[in-house]
């Protein structure tokens, strides 16, 4: 058992999910990370935090199985015998621009399943040890503008789990207020590839001619915004879609697809 509060990250093989993982266990929490399939560089960042003093476990399994969501949050249990704190940092992408006709149904599927009903099975197993404890922190991600529903050409199917995963934060924050337990989503602007596991003095100096901060973001610049959403005293902070953006609106109103 953990004398420290315990966050369960998902999706944490790399990218944000590893980032906050690395934030907070600076803060002192302790970690149950769920990756997707076990791999090298997994194991080797987390037995560095390990040897750094950070209490934490690595959980391997596909979330977008409502039995695996039920396992990794019976491991953590097990583990430390309480969840304060669930990052579902859960979303593939596809980066190429697919009209929706083009999409595959396989391709269908893994968006959807991927980015919302992930969440769902997450939240449907973590919130009953929440209400038990009276207290808890639950984030999701999405992208910038997500709470309007916009068209976003090209993205689809990626924009409709992500916008019916908005209406889902906001419903669950409703219904948990009263446990304690608070609901937000956070939404990045174009952080991508590795600078999702960046610092801000990193990329400060880069020159990002899209973004009108005029530098590109960093996944500190969504660690900063984690932290502070996990705070005790932010329990009045809750069914919001908080956009980490710089400024850049990352929707085209017109496909940019090469026909």
């Amino acid at each position: 058992m953990s004398h420290k509060k315990v966050a369960l990250i998902t999706g944490g093989s790399g990218g944000l999910g590893k980032m906050a993982a690395v934030v907070l266990s600076q803060d002192q929490w302790a970690l149950m990370v769920n990756c997707r399939r076990r791999r090298k560089e997994v194991d080797e960042w987390a037995e560095q935090l390990a040897r750094q003093g950070t209490e934490i476990g690595i959980s391997v399994g596909d979330l977008r199985r409502r039995e695996t969501a039920r396992q990794v949050v019976s491991e953590t249990i097990k583990r430390y015998g309480r969840i304060d704190a669930l990052i579902h940092a859960v979303g593939p992408f596809i980066r190429e621009r697919k009209w929706f006709v083009e999409h595959t149904p396989a391709e269908i599927e893994e968006m959807v399943e991927g980015n919302l009903l992930s969440a769902m099975w997450m939240a449907h197993s973590v919130i009953p040890v929440m209400r038990r404890q009276k207290w808890g922190r639950i984030l999701f991600f999405g992208f910038g503008r997500a709470m309007e529903a916009p068209a976003w050409p090209d993205r689809s199917v990626y924009a409709a789990a992500k916008t019916g995963l908005v209406s889902f934060a906001k419903t669950l924050a409703v219904e948990e207020a009263p446990f304690g337990i608070t609901v937000n989503m956070i939404c990045p602007g174009d952080i991508v590839k590795e600078r999702k596991e960046m610092r801000i003095d990193e990329v400060k100096a880069m020159d990002d001619g899209e973004t009108p901060r005029g530098r590109p973001g960093s996944g500190e610049d969504v660690t900063r915004l984690i932290q502070f959403l996990l705070e005790d005293k932010s329990d009045f902070v809750t069914g919001n879609i908080l956009q980490v953006t710089g400024g850049l609106d990352v929707i085209h109103p017109t496909s940019k697809r090469e026909a």
